[in-house]
C-alpha cells in the first residue's frame, strides 16, 4: 500500500470515528436541481463550488478532463441524463476553464508519456483494431470557449434530453472564482 493511501485510510478512519461525516449529511437528490459538468481540475475542487453558492447537496458534480462531452453516447452524457430523469435535476451547467490542460493537447504527446512510462507500443495498433483513433480520442481543444459551446449543442440535441430542459454554458477563472456566461439557456 501506498504512503498516499495509508494516510488517507488512516485519515479516514478519525474522519469515521469522530462523527465528522454529520455535517455532510443529504440524500441523493440535488437541492437546487442542477447536473454540472466541470473539469478534474484540482484548482476547481473547492473553488467552483463555493464561486457558485453550491454546498454539499446541491448539486450532481460531473468531472472529466476539459468538461467535455465528445460523443453525445458516452459516459459523461448518461450520467447527465440519469441525474436528469432519476435524480431530479432540471438544469444542466457545463463549466470549462480558462487555462485548462485539455487547451492544444495531442495524442502524441499522451502517447509518448505512456510509452516512456512502459506502455506497449502495440498499444495504438490495438486501439485502432477496436475502432478507436487514438488521436481523436486523446485530442483536447484549441479554445476553451469554443469547447464549452461544442459540449452545450452536444448535450442541447440530445435525443433523449427532456424537451425545455435547460442547458448553460459558462468558463471560471481558476485564479479569482469569476463565471463568465457563455452560452445561457433562455427560460
Amino acid at each position: 500500500m501506498s504512503e498516499v493511501v495509508k494516510s488517507i485510510l488512516e485519515h479516514n478512519q478519525q474522519f469515521v470515528q469522530n462523527k465528522e461525516y454529520e455535517a455532510f449529511e443529504t440524500d441523493k437528490f440535488p437541492n437546487k436541481r442542477i447536473v454540472v459538468l466541470t473539469c478534474m481540475d484540482t484548482r476547481l475542487i473547492e473553488l467552483l463550488p463555493k464561486a457558485m453558492g453550491i454546498r454539499n447537496g446541491d448539486a450532481k458534480l460531473i468531472r472529466n478532463a476539459g468538461a467535455m462531452i465528445t460523443d453525445p453516447y458516452d459516459s459523461i452524457t448518461r450520467s447527465i441524463l440519469v441525474a436528469l430523469y432519476e435524480l431530479k435535476a432540471e438544469e444542466v451547467l457545463i463549466i470549462g476553464h480558462y487555462g485548462c490542460g485539455m487547451t492544444g493537447l495531442q495524442a502524441g504527446q499522451v502517447l509518448e508519456k505512456a510509452y516512456d512510462r512502459g506502455v506497449s507500443s502495440d498499444a495504438e495498433a490495438v486501439m485502432h483494431a477496436e475502432g478507436v483513433s487514438v488521436h481523436e480520442w486523446l485530442r483536447g481543444f484549441s479554445d476553451v470557449e469554443d469547447n464549452v459551446h461544442q459540449s452545450v449543442q452536444v448535450m442541447r440535441n440530445h435525443p433523449l434530453l427532456p424537451p425545455g430542459t435547460p442547458v448553460h454554458g459558462l468558463v471560471i477563472s481558476p485564479e479569482t472564482g469569476e463565471l463568465t456566461s457563455l452560452d445561457t439557456a433562455d427560460m
